[in-house]
């Protein structure tokens, strides 16, 4: 398996050991593609998969469309809107340029049947299993170690609007708890939230904020696994907190139209969320909610139940490397 991309520099500490059977390229320049154009060698491959609609360049798709052509998937953005389950598996016939004769089909990953399901590999519920919290937060770097009265939170996220306000909150909160911030931008929202609240760097009153390194992709597992409640953002992150079956708190990642706004509550309200984890997520991300404006008060015993029945539901699904798999063999 080939990984073609543009920036590879996160995988250094994402994935350390890499993968067997997987080789890492650089995204090819034209003189790359002439290059292999040339090398009898070369072999596009069984199945080309075109991930977030990232423009195959005009002279890959050339080669895609000599000898038999390889089964050619757009593997789409995760949305829980309702046009996902329609569009998923649709065929979208090349019509023009290199590729003019070739269909390249629709997969969208989705929470719901019908859709091509989520990313979950074999051994994790039995990895998680086998999972020892309390020897993992006590080889974590930090600057004091947690003590076992202290609920701990983990924190990934872009800049919401609301992180000063939840700061403050905890911070005067009758629950002593332990922060873990991840590192680039979160640290940096973290600390411009402090500075306007004019409050130390390691927090105040309740609140003891830890800042954790770059950690790996099973690594962070570990960390959404052995925290009582994890903010996340984007799509990845979202769905290992899903798996992870702890509450959390999505940060969707902001766009300039606010279309992300639509797509936060077809989430909510695809996975039958909570009324205040609805509210909390509406505050988190900046939705106006006129019912209930503020962040609502952190109910864990809640959002818990709901976090574990919603793990139950979606892992009697089929995950997208299964579906993925069987849909390229109908197609070949």
């Amino acid at each position: 398996m080939r990984l073609w991309v543009d920036d590879a520099s996160a995988l250094a500490w994402m994935a350390p050991q890499g993968c067997t059977g997987v080789a890492v390229h650089a995204w090819p320049n034209d003189a790359t593609l002439q290059a292999l154009a040339q090398d009898a060698a070369f072999q596009v491959g069984d199945v080309v998969v075109e991930a977030f609609g990232c423009e195959l360049p005009p002279a890959f798709q050339a080669l895609m469309a000599q000898g038999t052509p390889p089964v050619w998937i757009n593997l789409e953005y995760l949305s829980a809107e309702g046009y996902v389950a329609r569009s998923h598996g649709l065929p979208s016939p090349v019509m023009s340029g290199p590729a003019r004769g070739l269909t390249k089909w629709f997969f969208f990953p989705g929470f719901t049947p019908g859709t091509g399901g989520l990313l979950r590999e074999p051994d994790l519920l039995a990895r998680q299993a086998a999972f020892d919290r309390s020897a993992w937060l006590a080889s974590l770097p930090l600057d004091t170690p947690i003590t076992a009265h202290e609920r701990v939170i983990s924190l990934f996220c872009y800049e919401p609007p609301a992180l000063a306000a939840l700061l403050q909150d905890l911070s005067q909160s009758e629950v002593h708890t332990r922060l873990l911030v991840t590192p680039g931008r979160p640290q940096r929202a973290v600390a411009q939230a402090l500075a306007q609240l004019n409050m130390p760097s390691t927090g105040a009153g309740k609140l003891h904020i830890s800042q954790l390194p770059y950690l790996s992709q099973t690594e962070f597992d570990h960390l959404l696994w052995a925290c009582d409640l994890n903010f996340v953002r984007g799509e990845d992150s979202l769905v290992r907190a899903l798996w992870a079956g702890q509450p959390f708190v999505w940060h969707i990642y902001p766009q300039d139209d606010l279309a992300h706004h639509n797509k936060l509550m077809a989430f909510c309200q695809a996975l039958q969320m909570p009324q205040d984890l609805i509210a909390f997520h509406l505050a988190w991300n900046g939705v106006p909610n006129t019912s209930h404006p503020g962040l609502p008060r952190i109910a864990l015993d809640n959002w818990r139940v709901w976090s574990q029945q919603t793990r139950q539901l979606l892992c009697a699904q089929t995950d997208l490397t299964r579906q993925l798999l069987g849909f390229v063999a109908q197609k070949r």
